[in-house]
C-alpha cells in the first residue's frame, strides 16, 4: 500500500552556485557545487543537471561522486552565464544509512547574479544556495 512506503527526507544536503575566479582563464566563471552538511559520509551520488525555459533546453548533464565526506563538497560543474538566463535545475540521488534519498534542487531565471551572493558556508566564498 501506497501508506506503507516510507520515503526519507533529504536534510544537509545542498546545491550552490558559486561565484569564483578561475586562474587558468584569468576571470571570474559560476560553478555549482555539492554540499554535505552531514557528519556523515553520502555515497553514490548522482547529479543530473539541465536548464530550461519553455521550449527552450540545454543538454541534460550527468555527474556522479562516489563517496562525498561529511562536512564536505564537490564541485558539479561551470554553469555558463546564458544558460543563467534559464531555470537550472540539479536532482540529486545518493545512498546514506542504507537508503536511497533523492531531490530536486532548482535555480529560477536570472537569480544567480551578483546581486543575490552571499557566503556559502563550507567553501566560505560568494554564491548562491538552490531552493
Amino acid at each position: 500500500m501506497k501508506k506503507d512506503i516510507i520515503i526519507p527526507v533529504v536534510k544537509d544536503i545542498h546545491v550552490a552556485i558559486i561565484h569564483e575566479f578561475n586562474e587558468e582563464f584569468l576571470d571570474k566563471e559560476w560553478n555549482a557545487y555539492i554540499l554535505n552538511n552531514k557528519t556523515e559520509p553520502i555515497e553514490m551520488v548522482l547529479i543530473v543537471s539541465k536548464g530550461y525555459e519553455g521550449e527552450t533546453m540545454t543538454s541534460t548533464m550527468r555527474h556522479s561522486v562516489s563517496k562525498l565526506e561529511g562536512k564536505s563538497y564537490a564541485k558539479i560543474e561551470v554553469v555558463q552565464e546564458d544558460v543563467l538566463q534559464l531555470n537550472n535545475e540539479f536532482y540529486v540521488t545518493f545512498f546514506a544509512d542504507g537508503k536511497l534519498f533523492e531531490k530536486r534542487f532548482t535555480f529560477e531565471k536570472n537569480t544567480v547574479t551578483p546581486e543575490n551572493l552571499s557566503t556559502i558556508p563550507l567553501i566560505e566564498k560568494e554564491g548562491i544556495f538552490a531552493k
